[in-house]
């Protein structure tokens, strides 16, 4: 298959390997994975409840009845929130938006924001990137005679099945035969808007909803395959080509507007995914979400500068309780044998800023390889945020102890839940036993795979320019990762900041004595910590595991470095 599609596409053969390993078996699949269009997105009335969703906002609009937008405040569901106010407002209608706080409210609908939207005289709700477990909240909408919405991507509990309201979109309930089951909370809302537009005669505008799409699909981390690839590898490129004053003062202070970039260049998911949106959600996790809206929403340059810089300035605060966090977690970690040894690791602490515990329990899954929890204790209650590995599905392990929380909820991959602090030892007990139960008894070894093997001479330009037609790059379409065995280090390691690792490798192998030999830069993200074990010095041979990636700023010229996943000392040299 590999063979077939290099020689009738003209690719290299490793690359074709990677299509292959995509999925991908005739020409035809490989063109529209490699030439994403506008005209492959879907026909939004192909998804459940979207006809009953249209007739019900179409009436609203053109009656101008008050409606509320209940978002949720990450990036999925600020980008949401922005996407369905602005097209209801383009068609003439008039919402509000409610984005709860991420401390004060928490994650969901809430009776009480239900009952003061109906106290002023609101008659329809449309919950974004949330609500589909809201079954109280759709009772009290009926109670109070208010029309409800609901629109998430959230997984159905199939023991519940869905609210009662008086429509439901999400591709995951059943019945929907919509073909993308892995839509983001806003690409679910997009398809609302594309309905929208479509049906007034407007489609010409949908192409400029794909740039907020893009950034919140990238940042939910769904899998970026079928309309996903389409929706961000359209609107990276529409990224390019900015004229909200919010978008673009966002991309300023993340030093991705005209000063940072070379003119033209489309932005890429690593920028999206490790610059704009870490910045985006530090309004949720640190102060506010409803900035990033008003943010997204307002008309004046000098409105959405001052809003962009608070938003850098969050980040920076989260920057430094998040790495404060970390090492008390990952501290907790190494000084515990038992908490070490446990299957999921369940970390707790006084105080901790809710905001970032999850961001702390990546972490923890990325030193130990294990599923993880950290817990933050406030008084009586307490609050966690989970994070999993490949086949460990951490909502279904707390699907087992339903009775030790006061809400929760999540994905495979994610969690988060509020319970009484007294029952944080028996969910420890409960969630290591269920884990070893599943993972097996054997102590956890995490496993680095790789794509295929590369020498450093075959890392090229013309390589990479092959390569890059693979892109967006993301979950469901990972990055190929690449193993070079037998490299030569070039000089000494480098730190920076204190936890990152900079390599030079040596580029060629046959370099005749004297002559001059350049190197490709590795970059190894919190890897420093390892050279207090095993030092390195130049001349060490080394086997590299990587991903290729081109510095973009605009002082080195799309220079090529590598990205390690993980190094170790050549074997038998």
């Amino acid at each position: 298959m590999a063979r077939m599609l290099a020689a009738a596409m003209d690719l290299p053969e490793n690359v074709a390997e990677l299509l292959a390993a995509r999925g991908i078996s005739s020409v035809e699949e490989a063109n529209r994975f490699l030439h994403p269009s506008i005209d492959q997105l879907h026909e939004p009335m192909d998804m459940l409840g979207m006809r009953q969703a249209v007739a019900r906002l179409e009436c609203a609009i053109a009656e101008r009845e008050p409606m509320l937008i209940y978002g949720d405040y990450d990036v999925d569901g600020t980008m949401a929130t922005v996407i369905l106010k602005t097209v209801v407002e383009l068609l003439g209608g008039q919402c509000d938006f409610h984005v709860p706080h991420r401390l004060r409210e928490g994650y969901g609908m809430r009776d009480e924001v239900v009952e003061r939207a109906a106290a002023d005289g609101v008659r329809l709700i449309i919950s974004v990137d949330t609500g589909i477990r809201a079954f109280a909240e759709a009772e009290t909408a009926a109670r109070v005679g208010v029309d409800l919405i609901v629109t998430d991507h959230h997984l159905v509990a199939a023991s519940e099945g869905v609210p009662r309201a008086l429509a439901v979109l999400n591709p995951h309930q059943a019945d929907c035969q919509y073909p993308c089951k892995h839509l983001s909370g806003a690409g679910v809302v997009f398809k609302l808007a594309q309905a929208l537009l479509e049906r007034a005669g407007r489609a010409k505008l949908i192409p400029s909803f794909l740039k907020v799409v893009a950034i919140a699909t990238v940042a939910d981390s769904v899998p970026l395959l079928g309309e996903n690839r389409v929706i961000v590898a359209l609107g990276l490129k529409g990224l390019s080509r900015v004229v909200n004053p919010g978008l673009k003062a966002l991309l300023e202070v993340c030093e991705l507007g005209p000063a940072g970039m070379k003119q033209g260049r489309a932005l890429t998911v690593t920028e999206v995914a490790f610059r704009i949106a870490p910045r985006m959600n530090a309004a949720g996790r640190m102060d506010v979400a409803h900035d990033v809206v008003e943010l997204f929403t307002v008309k004046s340059a000098a409105r959405a500068k001052e809003l962009a810089e608070k938003l850098d300035g969050l980040n920076r605060a989260r920057q430094v309780e998040e790495q404060r966090i970390s090492d008390a977690v990952l501290r907790q970690v190494e000084e515990n044998a038992e908490l070490r040894d446990a299957a999921c690791m369940v970390v707790e602490g006084e105080g901790w800023h809710r905001g970032v515990i999850g961001i702390c329990a990546s972490r923890v899954v990325e030193r130990f390889g294990r599923p993880a929890v950290v817990i933050s204790r406030d008084g009586e209650e307490a609050h966690g945020s989970g994070r999993s590995i490949p086949g460990f599905h951490l909502l279904h392990a707390l699907e087992t102890a339903p009775e030790l929380f006061l809400r929760f909820g999540g994905h495979a991959g994610a969690v988060g839940f509020a319970m009484r602090a007294e029952k944080v030892d028996e969910l420890r007990q409960r969630l290591n036993e269920y884990a070893k139960a599943q993972l097996g008894a054997e102590p956890l070894q995490p496993v680095l795979e790789f794509d295929g093997e590369l020498t450093m001479d075959q890392i090229t330009p013309r390589f990479w320019e092959q390569l890059k037609a693979l892109q967006p790059f993301g979950a469901g379409n990972p990055e190929p990762v690449f193993v070079a065995r037998g490299v030569t280090l070039m000089g000494q390691p480098k730190v920076m900041r204190e936890k990152h690792l900079k390599l030079k490798l040596r580029r060629y192998v046959n370099v005749e004595p004297g002559a001059l030999s350049r190197g490709l830069e590795a970059l190894g993200w919190r890897m420093a910590h390892r050279l207090g074990a095993d030092p390195l010095a130049g001349g060490d041979l080394l086997d590299v595991l990587f991903r290729i990636e081109e510095n973009t700023h605009q002082d080195f010229g799309g220079v090529l470095q590598l990205v390690l996943s993980d190094y170790r000392r050549a074997e038998g040299r």
